[in-house]
């Protein structure tokens, strides 16, 4: 790499620079310096070629620095040549990385903008795995980076002039480009009605977050599409219905595999309830526990096996503590009463019977 001094009239900024293309920047934090001392730090440039006579050159990185210069020659009429990191001709994929790693360590990039450049960075011949380990980040960041390229260019503007929230750019990844253009109609309407967040998830997965680590069965027997949600590392099942069949069938499958071991029964409880301990208690198989399988609305199944309710509990305990003992229909023994309550109870009894004997006689005197 050559180092020289250039004019600025001889440069330009480069198209694979990662922040080409946008409004010119803020650079009044830095031009008071540029204008008093020039640039100190060489800018990263690569040959364009010969125009009237006049080599010219491209700004690969240094974007801030060429608009102050360009700022104060504007000002003052005259600039110091620039100082100037010469890079080969022809060669993007370095040029773009150079760019991007000298705008990540001065000023950390929107997830447009490393998108972009990512995307060119692909384009160039890099693989996945060669852009992480360029930038020091893992092959899921770069990957994750790189699904905002599933966005229709409308949603990638507003994104970019913050109309957007990432948590509602993320999802629109998993949608379709069908999806995509229904959900933007309903942002540009009027009335603005177009689902955000969690709400957007469940319009986008018809009412349903069904998780596929949830699935009993093997998803090559799922006929529906699957989402992926490549921030969250997760894909879902698009349509419930046919999960929801697959998933019944897998259920019944385990509960006959429960049943052939020697369990009492496979109790399925309704969707969504939920499964009581305190009303249970355990038991093993050979003594009748039974298998309770609970089923919640997001797909996910939880079997509790060797459990019976604390009435079948008490039952047996009855059972077990002798002959007749285990009776249900027994009467409770009367509890123990003192002596003075004994003498209390026959003194009522006494002038309820003498009362009695004078009953026909007071309703005569009527």
């Amino acid at each position: 790499m050559e180092l020289a001094h250039i004019p600025l009239d001889q440069l330009k900024l480069n198209k694979v620079n990662v922040r080409h293309g946008r409004k010119a920047p803020d650079v009044s934090d830095i031009l008071p310096s540029i204008r008093e001392r020039g640039i100190l730090q060489p800018l990263l440039v690569r040959p364009n070629g010969p125009e009237n006579g006049t080599m010219r050159f491209e700004v690969v990185a240094g974007r801030r620095r060429f608009f102050a210069a360009q700022k104060a020659l504007e000002e003052t009429g005259d600039f110091a040549p620039v100082p100037c990191a010469i890079m080969e001709k022809g060669d993007d994929a370095a040029a773009i990385e150079a760019s991007l790693l000298e705008n990540e360590a001065r000023m950390p990039m929107d997830p447009m903008d490393r998108y972009e450049a990512f995307a060119r960075l692909a384009k160039e011949g890099r693989t996945l795995s060669e852009i992480a380990d360029l930038f020091a980040t893992t092959e899921a960041f770069v990957r994750r980076t790189m699904a905002l390229a599933n966005l229709l260019p409308a949603i990638k503007r507003a994104y970019r002039e913050d109309r957007i929230e990432h948590g509602t750019v993320r999802l629109l990844t998993m949608a379709t480009k069908a999806q995509q253009a229904e959900w933007l109609d309903l942002f540009q309407s009027d009335d603005h009605h177009a689902p955000l967040g969690n709400q957007l998830k469940r319009w986008l997965l018809g009412g349903d977050n069904i998780r596929t680590t949830v699935a009993l069965f093997p998803l090559e027997e799922y006929s529906g599409q699957l989402v992926t949600d490549l921030f969250a590392e997760e894909q879902y099942f698009a349509d419930p219905q046919a999960f929801w069949q697959a998933q019944e069938q897998a259920l019944e499958t385990r509960a006959e595999e429960y049943r052939a071991k020697g369990w009492a029964s496979v109790e399925v409880l309704e969707r969504g309830a939920y499964f009581a301990n305190w009303e249970h208690e355990k038991c093993s198989k050979k003594d009748g526990g039974r298998i309770f399988v609970t089923v919640s609305h997001n797909g996910e199944v939880t079997f509790h096996e060797g459990y019976i309710t604390q009435r079948e509990a008490r039952a047996k305990e009855r059972a077990a503590s002798g002959p007749g003992k285990g009776d249900t229909d027994a009467k409770p023994p009367k509890p123990e009463i003192t002596k003075a309550m004994e003498r209390y109870l026959e003194l009522h009894k006494s002038v309820l019977f003498d009362t009695s004997k004078h009953l026909p006689k007071l309703s005569a005197l009527r």
